[in-house]
């Protein structure tokens, strides 16, 4: 364990974590920020224990487990936004957390409320986002009764979505556990937690006096870092760096450490922004086939993988289609994660921002000389890349890509970008560049459709100085639409861009190579203006790519939310992903099962009118 974290860490990213864990330690006034003391209800002791842990916003919806603190929350002045869904709730802390680097939090009832919310939370824990739910449970006790409304079991419930349950059982438990959720959400890999809290116990008083957790540590392996900085030291080796999410604190590391050893940095999925998309050794993401064309090209030359912060998970990897190379050093704080794809030469496990510090230490032990042929080699290919980027395939419509180009060249460095389930995230991931960060985000490891329209809404009421806009699916837009209503009562000024082709395209996409048709993939053909006009946001259509530029800047300059529609015609254009994925699962069939998809293809394409629903 490495006790100067705090030193490293608070350096590394001034400015980025704000109020949030690493900084509520400290005295105001003559009084320690952190404490929560006095004679409170338990609801009081709730909102008190989430103000010192620097919440500002709570999103959820109010029941009657929970009305007490809900009427508490307004007492006290702690900031809340009454959402339409509790899946939203569990999607906007989720956008909020990964925009401002702090946890999100969600108040929600038991029951419905709480199983509503599973699929956000799950999303939240695949995808490293630390995320604080705090949930109501029926009454315990002696005011315990059987047949309680709502009496399912809550934490069992939690357990597969969280790292982490804490079941309140005595009132004078309950600011302990809060912080406790609040320090695990955040400790080791980020995700969610949360504090199940029966009903009786919110309006119950008890005397408080609860200091702030001590700090964890971070884990640092010594022994195993030496060794990588062994193979770094080895000239011989030509090193590429592949960082994550775990990443996204340290960029300005990632940057130095990326020009002392020469190397080109690709990153996840998730990791958009870990590293400068304009800096000249940055290649986009993925290094593997179903990446960047940039990525791809670069990493052939590359024979020693320094991955940081990254899982190599399924959807980051197109079906973990991710070349092997010779040598590959896997650093995260999770140690579980180590080394369970790809073959590794050395594991190290330690906190990303500690490793970064450390190595740059080591700087002149494993620094190149400069590679005169590395940059313009990586031009070649990004000029390569954008020359295919810009060839228009629709017929009739928006091209996708010519779309993301588009608002990409219009938005600003520092625009909240959020891309749902839809086929267009490879696309938006390969051309959206992305410059700072914690300002590209799509759902990676979950996949929760709809998950864009209330994240990309809490991370604008997280920064409400901010442009923000979310790029939804026609089929993820029916999942969370009406959180548009949100927006709209809120006067958060969200601009939606819907991509509208009447049909789950990804998945027709996916069922067409293998089964020569599509099923259940056909969506209602909806009237949008009525739809923003019922909801009380300005309305734009786009049918074709010479109405680009103007409408996505009228839709852009308005001063409320938006829904703009967006006409679009996928056919013809390539995807990379869908390419490689593809190409890999086919490799891992049994040849009995290559045998079968090849038989039921061959007698499908006779047949000249396929039944397509």
């Amino acid at each position: 364990m490495l006790p100067s974290r705090r030193d490293i860490l608070q350096t590394a990213a001034a400015g980025v974590l704000g109020t949030g864990p690493l900084s509520r330690l400290r005295r105001v006034g003559g009084r320690d920020v952190g404490v929560v003391q006095g004679n409170l209800t338990g609801a009081e002791a709730v909102v008190d224990t989430l103000i010192q842990e620097g919440v500002s916003c709570v999103f959820g919806i109010p029941g009657a487990q929970q009305n007490e603190l809900w009427d508490t929350m307004k007492s006290r002045r702690l900031g809340y936004l009454l959402v339409t869904h509790e899946f939203s709730a569990a999607g906007m802390a989720d956008g909020y957390a990964r925009s401002t680097g702090r946890p999100g939090v969600i108040c929600i009832v038991p029951g419905p409320g709480l199983t509503n919310a599973l699929s956000g939370l799950g999303e939240a824990l695949l995808d490293s986002v630390p995320i604080v739910a705090i949930v109501g449970d029926v009454a315990n006790g002696c005011r315990h009764h059987a047949f309680q409304v709502h009496s399912l079991d809550q934490t069992a419930l939690l357990r597969p979505v969280t790292k982490e349950v804490f079941t309140v059982e005595r009132i004078a438990d309950i600011p302990s556990m809060i912080q406790l959720a609040f320090q695990r959400a955040c400790s080791g890999e980020p995700g969610p937690t949360a504090v199940v809290i029966p009903y009786n116990l919110l309006i119950e008083t008890a005397r408080f006096n609860c200091p702030p957790l001590a700090e964890p540590g971070v884990p640092f392996d010594q022994p195993a870092f030496e060794q990588a900085m062994m193979i770094l030291a080895d000239r011989r080796h030509r090193v590429g760096l592949y960082v994550g999410q775990g990443c996204m604190n340290y960029a300005p590391s990632v940057v130095q450490l990326a020009e002392v050893l020469q190397a080109p940095v690709a990153t996840s999925m998730a990791g958009k922004g870990a590293m400068p998309e304009t800096h000249p050794l940055s290649v986009g993401w993925g290094y593997g086939p179903q990446g960047r064309l940039a990525a791809q090209q670069a990493f052939r030359h590359v024979d020693c993988v320094l991955a940081i912060g990254v899982k190599y998970a399924e959807v980051s990897t197109g079906f973990y289609s991710q070349p092997q190379t010779p040598q590959l050093i896997h650093v995260d704080i999770n140690e579980n994660n180590l080394g369970r794809i790809m073959r590794t030469t050395q594991c190290v496990h330690a906190d990303a921002g500690v490793f970064l510090s450390q190595a740059l230490e080591q700087a002149d032990r494993i620094r190149r000389p400069c590679n005169a042929h590395l940059v313009p080699s990586i031009e070649a290919s990004k000029r390569q890349e954008a020359r295919k980027a810009s060839i228009n395939y629709a017929r009739c419509g928006v091209d996708p890509m010519c779309f993301l180009r588009t608002l990409r060249r219009l938005t600003g460095d520092d625009t909240l970008a959020f891309v749902d389930v839809t086929l267009s995230q490879y696309w938006a991931t390969e051309v959206f560049t992305t410059v700072q960060p914690r300002t590209y985000f799509n759902p990676t490891n979950n996949q929760s459709m709809g998950w864009s329209i209330p994240a990309a809404l809490g991370a604008q009421r997280a920064h409400p100085g901010r442009q923000v806009i979310t790029i939804t699916g026609d089929g993820c837009f029916l999942m969370s639409a009406m959180e548009i209503s949100t927006a709209a009562r809120a006067g958060l000024p969200v601009k939606f861009f819907i991509l509208d082709d009447q049909a789950y395209h990804y998945m027709q996409e996916l069922q067409q190579a293998a089964y020569m048709r599509t099923t259940a993939t056909i969506l209602a053909r909806l009237d949008y203006r009525a739809l923003a006009q019922g909801w009380g946001v300005s309305y734009q259509e786009i049918t074709s790519n010479d109405q680009l530029e103007s409408r996505i800047a009228g839709s852009l300059l308005c001063d409320g939310p938006v829904l703009t529609r967006i006409c679009i015609d996928y056919r013809g254009r390539p995807v990379r992903w869908i390419d490689a994925a593809r190409a890999k699962y086919f490799r891992e069939l049994c040849p009995a099962q290559k045998l079968r998809f090849i038989a039921r293809a061959g007698t499908r394409a006779l047949d000249r009118r396929p039944e397509n629903d």
